[in-house]
């Protein structure tokens, strides 16, 4: 829970996690540590505050990931996790991407169209790449970037897909600088 509360990628304080978490501030204190002495997670002081946040893009993938096949594992019978606010759980951030409902929604709606889905992840195809370039995004330098370009991150509380990769993170900025949405 301490974790998940950081895939919206605001530092939270080491209280703010302990109350989201569910345990108590000496509690998440010794976790907090421990994550990151295993550089999972990045701490930064301000003032008398310090400001945990996932240790980096990998990180989140991980959690992404490992968030997947949990609920592979624990099937339809598991208790709902994510925001309880109806807001949250309509869209919001997950890391640096665009997540919610209305991400799950925006990803099966352009997904069958703009993708396809070979054996090793998610690609765009012919149409998919005019349609973002359309969209005022250059899908050939986020191709030429270390990180995936697109792939699928279930959406922890939908549990259903939204894009991620680096055209995920490129679509929220889209959106951000089209005043479409804000954080």
């Amino acid at each position: 829970k301490l974790l998940m509360a950081l895939m919206g990628g605001q530092a939270l304080t080491a209280t703010e996690l302990a109350r989201a978490g569910g345990v108590t501030k000496q509690t998440a204190s010794s976790h907090l540590r421990r994550l990151c002495e295993a550089r999972l997670l990045a701490v930064e002081a301000q003032g008398r505050h310090r400001y945990f946040r996932l240790g980096d893009r990998t990180v989140a993938q991980l959690l992404e990931s490992l968030f997947d096949v949990s609920m592979r594992l624990a099937g339809p019978s598991a208790p709902r996790f994510g925001p309880r606010d109806p807001a949250m759980r309509r869209a919001r951030v997950c890391y640096d991407h665009l997540a919610g409902e209305l991400a799950v929604e925006l990803f099966e709606q352009i997904g069958p169209r703009c993708f396809v889905e070979p054996r090793h992840g998610l690609q765009l195809n012919a149409q998919g790449i005019r349609f973002f370039r359309d969209f005022g995004i250059d899908v050939e330098a986020l191709a030429a970037q270390r990180r995936a370009l697109c792939r699928t991150c279930r959406d922890w509380s939908a549990r259903r897909h939204h894009l991620a990769g680096s055209l995920g993170a490129a679509l929220l900025d889209r959106f951000l600088a089209l005043g479409w949405a804000r954080h």
